[in-house]
């Protein structure tokens, strides 16, 4: 799989852009703040709808636009088709598959997969638990589309039910009766369990699956490391029922059972403070090298290789189960030292296409000589090999 030309109109900081592509290495390399990395962001984006590097659409439509589109050539098993999402920050989002429009942008989701490597990602290991959880979860959605659908309801019932309990709090709080949003709430209890089972369910699967190759990569990437030293675990917010096998338990309906007791039982601390506070919105994913966790004791290079060895764990199991994402390397060579640059270099110079960001050109190793593409002053120069 890979991306063989690429179209913006009115994406971040160009008017109109026109990209080819191959299969390979290709480098856009210029100074910072030319628009490098908006052309590898245009590519994840149509890959995940959603950007590395902001929450939210509106930073991603050009000043003054109503709106911006990305369009990408994919080429699959030799057959080409063109994806095309049009942004509409504040609206729904409109997208296109060869030109036919579809019912929703997310049918796009699973059409092209990336891994993005970029500076953010030592937020992975040192961030809040909510960047380790947007983790799982988009690996979740690449590995399994149908898993955007699962997330959006699961947030819809939360926002839903923290509603309910903040006017009961309120309610309480004042003097006043508490019943009629507490009677409704327990409907949304209902919900919470369902749709909260099924997304813990996947995520402690996907983190059973993803724990060797993180091991392993850990392994690649870290000097002197071991395949023991990296490790991790899911850290539920209240006790999971546990298999025949000893681990947690995947089954939805044993999860949502436990799940729903469990909202039962927090039920006065939850309109106390007005929030929930038990479900997969609360968990937590520690990771782990050697006795001590990463957050808080490893030093910058660990918590670098233990970065890395998170995407290049979601590339081996992504491709394990399909074709090769393509991969994107965003600014990431200038944080590196030299001997992890090089061994990343190494350890994906052989995927199906490259993309990498770069200052200047001596920033890309040796290992991933390829095709280079200039960007100067917002425009994209012919590429030169």
């Amino acid at each position: 799989m890979h991306v063989s030309h690429l179209t913006l109109h009115d994406f971040r900081s160009y008017p109109e852009a026109e990209v080819p592509l191959g299969p390979g290495v290709t480098a856009f390399v210029g100074r910072n703040g030319q628009g490098k990395t908006n052309l590898v962001e245009a590519i994840d984006y149509i890959a995940r709808l959603s950007s590395h590097r902001v929450a939210g659409d509106a930073p991603l439509v050009r000043f003054g636009a109503d709106h911006a589109v990305v369009r990408a050539a994919v080429v699959r098993d030799g057959r080409e088709a063109v994806l095309e999402v049009q942004i509409n920050p504040g609206r729904t989002n409109k997208a296109r598959i060869n030109r036919s429009p579809v019912p929703r942008a997310r049918e796009l989701l699973g059409l092209v997969r990336t891994v993005l490597f970029s500076p953010e990602d030592l937020a992975l290991v040192k961030g809040d638990p909510s960047e380790r959880r947007r983790f799982l979860d988009d690996l979740l959605v690449q590995r399994a589309p149908r898993f955007a659908g699962v997330r959006s309801d699961y947030d819809r019932v939360l926002k839903q039910r923290n509603s309910l309990l903040k006017t009961a709090g309120i309610a309480r709080r004042q003097g006043r009766s508490a019943d009629s949003a507490l009677a409704t709430l327990g409907v949304w209890d209902s919900h919470l369990a369902q749709t909260g089972a099924e997304l813990l369910s996947a995520r402690l699967a996907l983190v059973d699956d993803l724990r060797p190759y993180v091991a392993s990569s850990y392994e690649a990437v870290a000097e002197g490391a071991t395949r023991t030293d990296a490790t991790m675990t899911y850290k539920p917010s209240f006790e999971l029922p546990l298999a025949e096998t000893g681990g947690y338990t995947y089954d939805r309906a044993v999860l949502a059972d436990a799940l729903l007791a469990e909202v039962e039982r927090r039920r006065a601390d939850e309109v106390d403070r007005g929030i929930s506070l038990v479900g997969p919105h609360r968990d937590e994913l520690t990771l782990m090298i050697g006795p001590l966790p990463v957050k808080g004791y490893a030093s910058h290079g660990e918590s670098w290789s233990m970065a890395l060895a998170l995407r290049l764990a979601s590339y081996d199991l992504l491709r394990s189960v399909g074709d090769d994402p393509i991969l994107i390397l965003d600014d990431v060579f200038a944080e590196l030292d030299t001997e992890r640059r090089e061994k990343l270099a190494e350890l994906v110079a052989g995927a199906e296409q490259v993309l990498v960001t770069a200052a200047v050109p001596q920033d890309v190793p040796a290992a991933l000589a390829g095709t280079r593409i200039d960007v100067v002053d917002g425009k994209v120069l012919p590429g030169v090999s």
